[in-house]
């Protein structure tokens, strides 16, 4: 394990690499005969392996939470892990893992099979429990006995809360950012309807589309319903009111109009930036495993999963969130064992807040955390 401690230690900071954690069965029941698991680290893991924090990144996320000279482009979380900030990386041993599944270097739908083919529409069924066991595995290999703490927000909230559930040996603290307990009927019915406007893409093959059109289409509707559900109602309409885009006219001069409203300009962005980096398989993949996040299943109930947590919890959620929505936060808080403070979060702009503003809470994490 030496050997692997130093070599996990004498990385760049924020140098991406790719471990093969093995074969896998999937929870419900898929196998891979090899996966691999792409990661940034930051800082230097003691030697006893402890000083480690987990930092798991939300749907479309990847690695890079922070800028470095391997990486100097910026991370998504830069206000949160640092030198001198409330992660400090002068202290603290940072990994980010991005999840499988996923395009950013992990085995996912894109991967190659034995045989050289994409997985495709054959990659297995993943839940964020299974995200969690194949992140156990990279623990290891990088030699870390037991996090400090295991951080994240929205999907990767998800995935803090399944691994202070799964493996409490190995969690001192857990840090849940705009996440329940479990998805919710309207979370389900939100990413439904993203999963649907890809499978409807008519360029998506059942999957198998590698080698010909992509369904960038589908992709794109999915990312503007997915926005609109990360930003608020009070915001769009601050934003950009019933303004049309530059010199379009949105009434147009036919039967169809031409010109669009400066809020369709803002969501055909926020689509083509998406389509431009991610793959719709994948997409789908990280949904699905979204809506089955449940850290109740198979344990009794949520309520019977969290009273045996025993992670010191932070938990975090933004006031204006309308898909994860802070009661859900305090319902959580109220589930797990003693009384728990839920951090608020104050920012117009809704879900996407804790990714904007989660330096609001540096000194509650400091305290709470033991950063």
């Amino acid at each position: 394990m030496t050997a692997q401690v130093l070599t996990s230690t004498l990385r760049p900071d924020g140098a991406l690499a790719v471990v093969d954690v093995g074969a896998y069965t999937f929870e419900a029941g898929g196998e891979l005969p090899d996966v691999q698991l792409a990661y940034e680290t930051w800082g230097t893991l003691n030697a006893a392996g402890d000083n480690a924090i987990l930092v798991a990144h939300a749907l479309t996320g990847d690695t890079h939470v922070a800028a470095t000279e391997a990486d100097p482009a910026p991370g998504w979380w830069e206000g949160l892990v640092g030198p001198g900030r409330p992660i400090d990386t002068d202290e603290w041993f940072v990994v980010a893992p991005a999840m499988v599944g996923g395009c950013y270097g992990s085995t996912g739908p894109a991967s190659p099979d034995p045989e050289g083919r994409p997985w495709g529409s054959r990659f297995p069924f993943t839940t964020v429990r299974d995200a969690v066991r194949l992140e156990a595995r990279l623990a290891d290999q990088l030699g870390i006995r037991r996090f400090h703490t295991v951080i994240g927000g929205s999907m990767g909230g998800a995935r803090a809360l399944e691994w202070a559930a799964t493996f409490p040996d190995r969690v001192d603290s857990v840090a849940v950012f705009a996440c329940g307990a479990a998805a919710t009927a309207e979370q389900i019915a939100f990413g439904q309807a993203q999963i649907k406007a890809i499978e409807n893409d008519p360029h998506f093959a059942g999957g198998d589309y590698y080698g010909g059109p992509v369904p960038e289409e589908g992709l794109g509707l999915a990312r503007r319903i997915a926005h609109i559900t990360y930003r608020t109602e009070h915001e769009l309409e601050v934003r950009f009111g019933r303004q049309p885009q530059g010199e379009e006219d949105p009434f147009g001069w036919s039967a169809r109009r031409r010109g669009r409203y400066q809020v369709e300009s803002y969501l055909d962005h926020q689509a083509r930036k998406l389509v431009d980096r991610f793959d719709p398989n994948a997409y789908i993949v990280l949904t699905e495993a979204l809506m089955s996040h449940d850290v109740g299943r198979g344990r009794g109930s949520v309520a019977e999963a969290l009273s045996r947590v025993t992670a010191t919890p932070f938990i975090a959620a933004v006031e204006s969130d309308r898909l994860y929505l802070p009661e859900q936060s305090h319902e959580l808080a109220a589930l797990l064992p003693g009384e728990h403070e839920v951090h608020m979060i104050s920012s117009p702009i809704g879900h996407d807040g804790f990714l904007t503003s989660p330096e609001q809470l540096s000194d509650q994490m400091r305290d709470t955390l033991r950063l």
